[in-house]
């Protein structure tokens, strides 16, 4: 795991050099690095932090987090690294607005504006007086009026998602009811290409990536290649902080004004409130009843955040002057963010804090340490002999899975896997994890979506195996530029094999086991 932490007990001399180092780091591509107790923030409540992290249910990948603008932690748990993108899922969203307050900026649209009025070639044969109001600022706001959210539908059975959105009857009026619909973003990164002439990715780039120094970046696109809007970003973890602060920042990156003061207040202020019947104890426990922005979430304590399935999130702190990033797999959302009020909040101090060399030494030996478990290596020692170099055939399954085959050499189990008519080969370590590439489809929320990783380079995967028992081989596939996570155990007996394959908290993650036999 890669860890740029100053270290404390340096000499004044050197403090002074490192200072001026982070300032001229500023201009470059990274963000500048500092010790926590330097801003201001308490080294003990990160390792607090990292503790209770440990002790959760929540799977961390990587968290980055900012004082006054610079790096005062991060750590990614191996085998994510701070190298690798990682999929934003509904972060994204916030991405896409931004590239809308681009285009408001250069007068090319206003939030005002009917959606009608860029797709009247498109339109149904009726359209109702709710849909005629629906504005741009509708879609920003999660309040187009559509219920239920025709999104899974919609990606996964039609190829024109505008006409489709269109569509959909208009049961509320515009404006008066929130319903989170990631069509409703989709449609306004359709209104930024409708508008500019380019993908949201192209028109984002010399606007927003290429002065944050963000580089690497893809983005899901549907059938008619338009970017994905509401899903498909992929960014690495220092990305995301480097957007946060520059929200933080009210739109200015060194020196200068990338986006306006006031879009950055519009765009991150109450809009809607999401059940406003809702009790107050429940609005008080929950971040997910603070309101909702232009597709950015009000959190407790006067905060804001981009917001992404299984964990991933930008949360800006304008009080404290902070910014925090994570990527995560969890099926607790609302536990991650409770880690991060009850830990990291409270570490935020005003001014300095004192140097505490031992503190910070126990904080960079944790960080550096971090890593996610790796399988059992157990004993299969009496089965891999008469596996190794063996096919075995399946029966028709819903995986499509036609054939695997092992081969163990040298503590790596590589498995061919027929599915179709692709042969996908991976490489499994024990006791480590072995780092490979595939086009097999991942697990993913939008895996059926219409033209889902269309254009994307190949995943990156790891490989790690043990054995649960003397006849149970697991092998687990982390796509790691992705939050998910395959697990494939094999239990053999004689000639015969049964599979199970579990995504890691996906729905429909339990089905059947797959039974085969060798083929001679």
């Amino acid at each position: 795991m890669k860890l740029t932490l100053g270290k404390s007990g340096i000499s004044l001399l050197l403090f002074v050099f490192l200072f001026c180092s982070c300032k001229k780091e500023q201009t470059s591509a990274s963000l500048p690095r500092s010790v926590p107790e330097a801003q201001g923030v308490s080294s003990q409540g990160i390792i607090d932090f990292l503790d209770a992290a440990a002790k959760s249910s929540n799977e961390f990948h990587s968290i980055m987090f900012l004082r006054h603008g610079k790096v005062i932690a991060e750590g990614w748990w191996d085998p994510y690294k701070p190298g690798l993108k990682h999929t934003l899922y509904s972060t994204s969203k916030s991405f896409t607005a931004t590239a809308v307050g681009f285009a408001v900026s250069e007068h090319r649209l206003s939030v005002k504006d009917k959606v009608i009025s860029f797709f009247r070639d498109v339109l149904p044969d009726t359209v109702g007086p709710f849909l005629s109001d629906m504005k741009v600022k509708d879609l920003l706001s999660m309040s187009a009026g559509q219920d239920p959210d025709p999104t899974f539908k919609t990606v996964v059975s039609d190829t024109n998602w505008v006409k489709s959105f269109l569509a959909v009857p208009v049961v509320h009026e515009p404006g008066t009811k929130f319903l989170y619909n990631t069509l409703a973003t989709y449609m306004l990164s359709a209104i930024v290409q409708k508008v500019t002439g380019e993908k949201v990715i192209d028109f984002l780039k010399p606007r927003l990536f290429d002065p944050l120094s963000i580089e690497g970046m893809d983005w899901e696109v549907d059938p008619h290649g338009i970017n994905t809007g509401g899903w498909g970003l992929r960014l690495k973890t220092e990305d995301m902080a480097k957007f946060g602060q520059l929200f933080l920042q009210k739109g200015r990156w060194n020196g200068k004004q990338l986006l306006p003061v006031s879009w950055i207040e519009e765009a991150t202020s109450l809009k809607i409130f999401q059940a406003p019947e809702a009790p107050q104890s429940k609005k008080d426990s929950s971040d997910w009843m603070q309101g909702y922005c232009y597709q950015m979430w009000r959190c407790r304590h006067n905060c804001y955040r981009a917001d992404g399935a299984y964990g991933q999130y930008i949360i800006v702190l304008p009080d404290q002057d902070a910014v925090i990033a994570i990527t995560a797999e969890t099926d607790d959302m609302q536990d991650e963010l409770n880690l991060i009020w009850e830990h990291l909040l409270p570490a935020i101090k005003s001014g300095t804090l004192t140097e505490n060399v031992s503190l910070t030494e126990q904080l960079n030996k944790q960080l550096a340490s971090l890593a996610l478990p790796l399988p059992a290596p157990g004993n299969g020692s009496s089965v891999t002999s008469s596996i190794s170099g063996k096919t075995f055939v399946f029966e028709s399954n819903y995986k499509h899975l036609k054939n695997m085959n092992f081969q163990f050499n040298d503590n790596i189990c590589q498995v061919t896997m027929g599915i179709d008519s692709s042969d996908y080969n991976f490489s499994f370590g024990s006791g480590r994890w072995i780092t490979g590439e595939t086009s097999m489809p991942g697990p993913n929320l939008l895996l059926n979506a219409k033209a889902h990783h269309t254009g994307l380079p190949a995943d990156i995967v790891t490989g790690s195996f043990g054995w649960k028992d003397i006849n149970t081989l697991e092998l687990v596939l982390r796509y790691i530029e992705s939050p998910h996570t395959e697990t494939i155990d094999c239990k053999f007996d004689k000639d015969k094999i049964s599979v199970g394959i579990h995504y890691s908290n996906m729905p429909g993650n339990i089905q059947p086991e797959i039974k085969g036999k060798i083929t001679e």
